[in-house]
């Protein structure tokens, strides 16, 4: 046969393999838009595949919690193996192809040192074996299976094909389709794997509730395309778009943002537009497939590829497709939709990779009881955020998504930096006593709410709280707060979907002074940048995004915005005492201009003849370590100062708040810390300003007990922590703590922590 005629053989093939593989998804289709329960149309389905594929065996198995997957159609296995023969992740052909995420083509199965035998199901007849994973919404739904009595050797476009069904299956099992969510839920007599993670506590507490998944997705209800051809348009249409809206971000910003933000979009829009990518997204579309699900098809494909691969720079690509999938999706189907809805009747326990602050408040707060994080930081901004509501967080928990399914019972001890998932009945029985315990303890602190944070030799320390929700401020009488250290303005506004006006902003820094009933409250303006994003604000994406344009910077660079707040905070404290403070200054300059403006506000309300504060007070925040060598200059302008530890350590150490590599690496109890914060308050005593300290180690009994050491008197903490640190202020003795410090600061050691804690057991002090 002469070149031309194999190129003629071969198109034939090619045609004839193209229309069985569209008439197929077409016979799926009409069973799924036809009459029948879900148990009749799965049965209906496998026997198409079977038949199309030329197989004698095609069978489907789900996954149910527990790391179980069970068969739940079959045709060419005994029938009475279904919902009943069920093999564990990793057990048997069928849970390798689980929990490998990837197919497996043997043409003698049984041979295979995997393989294990199930009498009941009647497949000892059965030799060759070709599986692939269901795949839908990041993880393994299951899997999807056919059989030949003969020794077969099945093809890469066999494969392909079945990969392709598999997805179909998926979006349709993930929606709830074909079977319903209640039918993959754990049931009576299935033995389900107790497992015990463990991570990094991000705020220590114990919650018990039922796993709820946080995963942004993008609901696909076209599978089946009608028309390749107009399939085609549509993603070259969205592709052209989706280039558009990259190419208008680059020249909109590249000027303020400097060549370090041009690169990190131009190397997003180099992936936006990998020739191969797009191509495989194509080939998925001329199989039969509409433009999104050929999108999440190949989506699917390169996280299943990847997903046991360890370098970091070739998970980061991953992401990166993940990522602009997404973008696209958006770009094809006009919205992108999440849900953030929890269970009716269940206390959720949040399972997330990492999240936003304004993510975690789309969560109703009272059903939310945890959070388990695969990443995240002490100091991120979605555990400050969580230990403002007192939640328990578990950081850096490794597979957490891929190990915590939906709907199974969890034990979070963030107190010990563990979880226990479906837990046995004994161990969760000691947890109930313990956190009933802690319900006591909790209970105890508020107690003693009304009695002062003075030392036993009569010093008395100022313990106010951080807040950043209407729902904070209740906490300050319940657990006898002296005043509000910190208000974070930016959480309200990362709540709502539009900008507040002026007058929405009044309104509700007046009711932060009502709540506070004459008790000091400092407003710290909008502290937005990094990853606090304003869901009407455009999203500003920077390599550095904690030393980039945020905080302040914002406000300088956008004065308006940040007037109107100023504006809104000095009406709503009409005839009361204001305190205003601005975040991350950097530079003298920057204080002195922001403080202008603020003088501006008050000029312009009083010659409006508005009433103005009985008294207006405005300070910095000191997290930048070039603003402490201009702090004498600093002192001269501001009326107060308030360190904030967070930024400091972070910037000092260069060590990123966010990066679970380096969260622990430093301490903030090292000497050259706490050279730091002494120098501060030696040269803020001198000037004769008053200074305070607002970070996240003032909630830690011990750290705020080397805090009290160094000679801080004013500390804001989370709410939930003000009870243990007036506790451990009751419970020290000045004098003997200052010594103390004194001794051991000059040992030089890389932290003090250890010593502290022996010198709070040695003296009876709680911590």
């Amino acid at each position: 046969m002469d070149g031309s005629a194999a190129r003629s053989a071969e198109g034939m093939h090619y045609r004839q393999t193209f229309l069985a593989f569209r008439q197929l998804l077409s016979r799926i289709r009409d069973v799924m838009a036809g009459a029948g329960d879900p148990e009749t149309r799965l049965g209906r389905i496998v026997g198409i595949i079977a038949e199309n594929m030329g197989a004698e065996v095609c069978s489907i198995y789900l996954r149910r919690a527990g790391e179980v997957l069970e068969l739940f159609a079959t045709r060419g296995l005994r029938q009475s193996a279904v919902h009943y023969t069920r093999l564990r992740i990793g057990e048997g052909l069928i849970g390798e192809i689980a929990a490998t995420g990837r197919p497996l083509a043997l043409a003698e199965a049984q041979h295979h040192p995997s393989f294990v035998f199930r009498p009941e199901t009647g497949e000892e007849i059965y030799q060759s074996l070709m599986g692939v994973p269901i795949i839908g919404r990041g993880r393994v739904l299951g899997v999807l299976a056919v059989q030949n009595q003969d020794r077969r050797q099945y093809s890469d476009d066999e494969i392909e094909v079945l990969q392709t069904v598999a997805m179909v299956l998926a979006e349709l099992v993930a929606s709830g389709e074909l079977v319903s969510r209640a039918e993959l839920a754990p049931t009576e007599g299935i033995a389900v794997t107790p497992l015990r993670l463990e991570g990094v506590s991000l705020n220590a507490g114990l919650a018990i509730g039922t796993a709820v998944q946080h995963r942004p997705h993008i609901t696909i209800r076209r599978i089946v395309a009608d028309d390749s051809r107009i399939e085609h348009e549509r993603l070259g249409k969205a592709v052209t778009d989706m280039h558009g809206s990259l190419d208008g971000i680059l020249s909109h910003t590249e000027p303020a943002r400097g060549h370090e933000y041009r690169d990190v979009l131009e190397t997003y829009r180099m992936i936006a537009a990998d020739v191969g990518w797009l191509r495989r997204i194509g080939d998925a579309i001329d199989s039969g497939l509409t433009a999104e699900a050929a999108v999440q098809k190949v989506a699917n494909e390169i996280r299943a590829r990847f997903h046991q691969v360890s370098d970091p720079v070739l998970r980061e690509r991953v992401h990166d497709f993940e990522d602009l999938s997404n973008r696209l999706l958006q770009h094809l189907l006009g919205s992108l939709a999440e849900n953030h809805e929890l269970p009716e009747g269940v206390d959720a326990i949040l399972i997330a990779r990492n999240m936003g602050p304004a993510e975690l408040l789309d969560y109703q707060p009272g059903r939310l009881k945890g959070l388990i994080l695969e990443e995240g930081s002490f100091t991120a901004h979605v555990a400050i955020v969580a230990r403002a509501l007192d939640l328990p967080v578990l950081g850096q928990v490794r597979r957490a998504l891929s190990r915590i399914e939906t709907g199974d019972a969890v034990i979070l001890d963030s107190q010990h930096a563990q979880a226990f998932v479906r837990p046995s009945d004994h161990i969760r029985q000691a947890f109930v006593a313990n956190l009933e315990l802690r319900n006591r303890q909790q209970a105890a602190y508020v107690a003693e709410r009304d009695k002062p944070a003075v030392t036993r030799d009569g010093v008395r320390v100022q313990l106010n709280i951080n807040a950043g929700l209407l729902v904070d401020l209740p906490h300050m009488a319940e657990f006898g707060a002296d005043g509000v250290g910190l208000y974070r303005t930016e959480v309200p506004f990362m709540a709502r979907t539009d900008l507040p006006d002026v007058e929405s902003q009044r309104l509700l820094y007046a009711r932060v002074l009502e709540y506070a009933a004459g008790k000091p409250v400092v407003f710290r303006t909008l502290d937005i940048g990094g990853d606090k994003v304003l869901q009407h604000w455009e999203h500003v994406v920077e390599e550095n995004p904690a030393m980039g344009w945020r905080a302040i910077r914002v406000g300088l660079d956008r004065p308006a915005l940040l007037r109107q707040q100023l504006r809104a905070m000095i009406r709503a404290a009409a005839g009361m005492d204001l305190r205003v403070m601005f975040p991350m200054v950097t530079d003298v300059a920057e204080f002195r201009f922001a403080r202008r403006l603020f003088d501006q506000e008050i000029h312009r309300e009083s010659r409006l003849g508005g009433p103005l504060p009985r008294t207006a007070r405005v300070g910095a925040m000191l997290e930048v370590p070039a603003l402490v060598l201009q702090l004498d200059a600093l002192l001269a302008e501001a009326d107060f100062i308030s360190v904030g530890t967070n930024d400091l350590a972070q910037f000092l150490f260069a060590s990123d708040r966010g990066s679970a590599r380096t969260a622990d690496r430093y301490d903030c109890l090292s000497p050259v810390f706490l050279d730091l914060l002494t120098d501060i308050l030696r040269r803020c005593r001198r000037a004769g300003v008053s200074v305070s300290l607002c970070g996240e180690m003032a909630g830690r009994p011990v750290d705020a007990m080397a805090l009290i050491g160094l000679g801080f008197r004013d500390l804001s903490l989370p709410p939930f922590a003000v009870g243990p640190v007036r506790t451990m202020v009751r419970s020290l003795t000045l004098g003997q703590l200052e010594a103390f410090m004194h001794d051991v600061h000059a040992t030089r050691s890389s932290s003090v922590r250890g010593k502290l804690v022996a010198f709070a057991r040695d003296h009876a002090i709680t911590i």
